[in-house]
C-alpha cells in the first residue's frame, strides 16, 4: 500500500462519533467484510444488496463502499500492524472484533477521518456486533494504532527489504507472499534485485480501476459512447472509459448495444479476429463463454464478416448470460456443453477462443478479496482443466485455423506452463506472434518465452493482467 499524505489535525471528510445504530455506513461495511470472510461472498455482489437493504445512498453509500473495499485491499497490511498493537495474537481475536479492528485501522491509516472519530465509531460498532465487553480492547488497540501514520507503522511491521524482499512487499502492499513471488516470476524481475517492477504491479492492484465500456461492432460505435464523463479508450477501437456515473445510464448499454468490459479483454478478442487465415472464415467458437463479454464482441466482429459464433458454457446460468449478451447481434448460437467433452465435431471452426477458468489473479483491482481467498493449491488444481480446454480448442480448429488461449491471470502455472505442456504433446500447433497482432499496444512481450505471448499489466496498461497466446492448427 502506498502511504497517504499525513493527515493534518482537525481536517476530516466525515465527522463523528455516532452510535452504531445511527452509523449505517460503517455497519454496512462491516456486513460486507463479514460476508466475505464467513460465507465466501463476493464483495461486488454483496455490497449493492447491503446498500439497498439499508437504504444507503449518496455520501453514506460512498463511505460504506470506501470502507469495505479499502479494508479488503489493505487487510494484509492492517493485520501486520494490528499484530504489533494487540497483546493477543490475531488468531485469538474473535472474528467480529477482528473485522472491526481492520475497519478502524483503515480509517486511521488510509482516510482523512479524524482519529477520535475513527476510534469512537469503531468502539460503538464493536459493542453493537460483539457485545459491550469488547469495547475496551478495541479502544486500546486502535488508540495505539493512532499513535503513528502508515509509513511509520510499515517501518515497524514489515520485514526488512534487504533481507526479505518478498515479505517486505507482501506487508507494504497487502498481498500474500505467494502472489508477490508469482508476479515477480511472471514479470521476470531479478530475484536478487530490488523487485521494482513487481512493486509497481502490486501498487496497481490496490488502485481503483476505471470502468471500461465496449461498443458491439455493428450495433454501436465508440463515438456513440463518448461524451460527458466518457472518453475513447487508448487502444481498443470499440472501448471507452467512464469517469463517473452508472454505465446503465448510457443508452447503448441500456439497450444491449454495448457493455462493460476491460480493455485487455477487448484486445484479446480483437487479436483472435485479426489473425490471418488460409481459406474460409465463417465459423467461430467460444468454448468457455460465460458470462459473455468476449462472446458479445466476437459475435459483433463475426457479423461484420458474415460469419457466425457458437458460444458454449458448461453451466446453464452462465450460458443464459451469454445468450442475453449476444442476443442483439443475431450471429451467435449458445450451447450448454462441457468444453472438455465437446458437443461439436472436430476441426469444425476457423477461429476458436479458449478463455479458460483461472484464479483471477489478473483482476485483483476489481475483486480485492480474491487475493485472500485464492491459494497456490487452487492455482494448481485448475491446471488440468486449462490444459484440457486448450487441447479441445486446438482439436476444434480446422487445419489452418487459429486459437486464442486467454487467462485473467499472469501466474506462470496458468499461462506459459500450460502452453508448454500442451504444445509438447502435439505436433499440429504453432505459436503465432500475439504482440504483433496488437502493434498499437506497447509492453506486451514476455521475453522469457521468446516474446511470442502477450501479457497485459495494470501498471503498464491500466487494464486487468490478461494473458494471450495465439496458435495456428497445422495439418
Amino acid at each position: 500500500m502506498t502511504p497517504p499524505p499525513r493527515r493534518a489535525p482537525g481536517r476530516a471528510r466525515h465527522a463523528g462519533p455516532r452510535s452504531a445504530a445511527s452509523d449505517p455506513a460503517r455497519l454496512a461495511a462491516y456486513e460486507v467484510l463479514s460476508g466475505v470472510a464467513d460465507r465466501d461472498a463476493y464483495a461486488n455482489l454483496l455490497l449493492p444488496s447491503v446498500l439497498k437493504q439499508r437504504n444507503l445512498a449518496g455520501r453514506d453509500a460512498a463511505l460504506a463502499t470506501e470502507l469495505a473495499y479499502g479494508t479488503l485491499r489493505g487487510q494484509g497490511t492492517y493485520d501486520a500492524i494490528l499484530a504489533v498493537c494487540s497483546a493477543r495474537g490475531l488468531s485469538q481475536i474473535d472474528p467480529p472484533v477482528h473485522q472491526v479492528l481492520r475497519l478502524g485501522a483503515h480509517q486511521l491509516l488510509a482516510t482523512r477521518i479524524r482519529a477520535h472519530a475513527a476510534v469512537d465509531t469503531s468502539v460503538n460498532l464493536a459493542r453493537a456486533v460483539a457485545g459491550p465487553r469488547t469495547a475496551g480492547f478495541v479502544n486500546a488497540v486502535l488508540r495505539k494504532v493512532a499513535t503513528r501514520d502508515l509509513a511509520a507503522w510499515l517501518d515497524i511491521a514489515a520485514p526488512p527489504r534487504s533481507t526479505d524482499p518478498i515479505g517486505h512487499l507482501a506487508v507494504r502492499h497487502s498481498h500474500p507472499a505467494w502472489i508477490v513471488a508469482a508476479l515477480r516470476d511472471a514479470l521476470g524481475d531479478d530475484p536478487e534485485g530490488d523487485l521494482a517492477e513487481t512493486e509497481r504491479a502490486l501498487a496497481a492492484d490496490s488502485a481503483r480501476p476505471r470502468v471500461t465500456l465496449c461498443a458491439v461492432p455493428g450495433l454501436a460505435t465508440q463515438d456513440e459512447l463518448t461524451g460527458e464523463h466518457v472518453e475513447p479508450a487508448r487502444w481498443s477501437p470499440y472501448g471507452a472509459y467512464l469517469a463517473e456515473g452508472d454505465p446503465a445510464g448510457l443508452a447503448p448499454v441500456a439497450q444491449g448495444r454495448a457493455g462493460v468490459q476491460d480493455e485487455a479483454s477487448q484486445l484479446a478478442a480483437l487479436a483472435l479476429a485479426r489473425a490471418e487465415l488460409d481459406g474460409q472464415d465463417r465459423r467461430w467458437l467460444d468454448l468457455s463463454a460465460g458470462p459473455g463479454g468476449k462472446a458479445r464482441l466476437l459475435a459483433g466482429l463475426a457479423a461484420g464478416r458474415d460469419a457466425r459464433l457458437v458460444a458454449s458454457d458448461v453451466r446453464p446460468h452462465r450460458a443464459g448470460l451469454v445468450r442475453t449478451a449476444t442476443a442483439r447481434t443475431g450471429r451467435a448460437g449458445v450451447l450448454v456443453a462441457d468444453g472438455t467433452r465437446p458437443a461439436w465435431r472436430a476441426s469444425a471452426f476457423d477461429r476458436v477462443l479458449a478463455d479458460v477458468p483461472c484464479s483471477g489473479l489478473g483482476a485483483l483491482r476489481r475483486r480485492p478479496e480474491a487475493r485472500w481467498r485464492r491459494s497456490p493449491d487452487e492455482v494448481a488444481s485448475l491446471g488440468g482443466l486449462q490444459r484440457a480446454l486448450l487441447a479441445t480448442a486446438l482439436d476444434s480448429a480446422r487445419p489452418g485455423g487459429v486459437v486464442a488461449y486467454v487467462t485473467c491471470s499472469p501466474h506462470l502455472a496458468e499461462t506459459r506452463d500450460v502452453l508448454a505442456d500442451v504444445l509438447a504433446a502435439r505436433a499440429d500447433a504453432e505459436v503465432l506472434d500475439a504482440p504483433a497482432l496488437l502493434p498499437e499496444v506497447p509492453g506486451l512481450r514476455c521475453p522469457a518465452d521468446g516474446g511470442h505471448y502477450a501479457q497485459f499489466w495494470p501498471h503498464r496498461h491500466g487494464t486487468d493482467a490478461i494473458f494471450l497466446a495465439v496458435l495456428r492448427r497445422r495439418a
